[in-house]
């Protein structure tokens, strides 16, 4: 349980990191709030030689609402995310995300854009910026870049950034009035990675369903969009039979793997069963 031998930098700001990354190239890895690398590093399955932390570029931990979008800093924290009132107000569906990673000393060091870059498929975020719709701004050596969630999440830990790239804020859009989000999460025991796990969004308007985003954790080697599910629920009134039919097409293009947790088909179910409560959870208020 001992890391392979590495240098270590703390940059001051982002320039800078950036710098250390394109001169170390390949051997770099980024540190942010270190949940995820530093027990790779210690089971040795990643062992980079030059860890540049991120920890002390101060500008880089924030949410504010600004020209129609929620911003959100690459370094903050999934504590502060759990408990900022705006987000309580206008992004449930990522205050209940934060709410159940890990605990309490995981969520006051591991950070959303660590979350994201780190591209794990049974991690909670990836998902949720999924649903959101979510746009993630990068930068490197060129500049700086936007790239949608939906192209960012590309395989098992592995994100579209480039090798010497650093993610520096995540943009949402604020959903409009009438919009509520909720994240479900089926563990083996508390605090445990997602067996599977679902983010929705869906905005109900009178009696009627008009915007509905659902993106799943643990069904395949990235978040998932169940655009199936999307597309049977929109448009209707969200009776319980029609959720029920909607959140069956939650396996659609879904390709769930075989592992200690569970078999492709008890994920399968799973799926189902959370995405059918969190529809139930979120339409049962209007």
């Amino acid at each position: 349980m001992i890391p392979a031998a590495f240098d270590y930098v703390v940059p001051r700001t982002l320039p800078e990191a950036v710098a250390e990354l394109v001169k170390h190239g390949q051997e770099a890895k980024v540190l942010a709030g270190g949940h995820s690398l530093i027990p790779l590093m210690k089971l040795r399955l990643s062992t980079p030689s030059f860890l540049v932390d991120l920890g002390r570029i101060g500008n880089l931990n924030y949410i504010r609402e600004e020209d129609g979008h929620i911003a959100i800093g690459a370094l903050t924290s999934h504590h502060d995310i759990e408990f900022s009132e705006l987000l309580k107000q206008k992004l449930s569906l990522l205050t209940s995300a934060a709410s159940q990673i890990g605990d309490p000393q995981v969520r006051n060091r591991g950070t959303i854009g660590g979350a994201a870059a780190h591209a794990d498929p049974f991690g909670d975020f990836p998902a949720c910026l999924l649903a959101l719709d979510a746009e993630l701004k990068a930068v490197g050596p060129k500049g700086e870049r936007s790239i949608a969630a939906r192209d960012f999440f590309v395989d098992t830990f592995t994100s579209s950034l480039e090798p010497n790239e650093i993610l520096r804020e995540i943009r949402i859009a604020t959903p409009p009035p009438g919009s509520k989000g909720t994240y479900l999460k089926f563990s083996r025991r508390s605090q445990d990675w997602a067996i599977v796990a679902v983010a929705a969004q869906v905005r109900v308007t009178g009696h009627e369903v008009t915007q509905v985003a659902v993106a799943l954790t643990g069904m395949g080697s990235r978040p998932i969009r169940a655009s199936g599910v999307e597309e049977a629920l929109r448009g209707k009134a969200g009776h319980d039979d029609e959720l029920r039919t909607a959140a069956k097409r939650a396996t659609e293009g879904t390709d769930p793997q075989q592992d200690l947790n569970g078999s492709p088909d008890y994920r399968r179910h799973l799926a189902q069963v959370l995405t059918r409560r969190a529809l139930e959870q979120i339409t049962a208020h209007h």
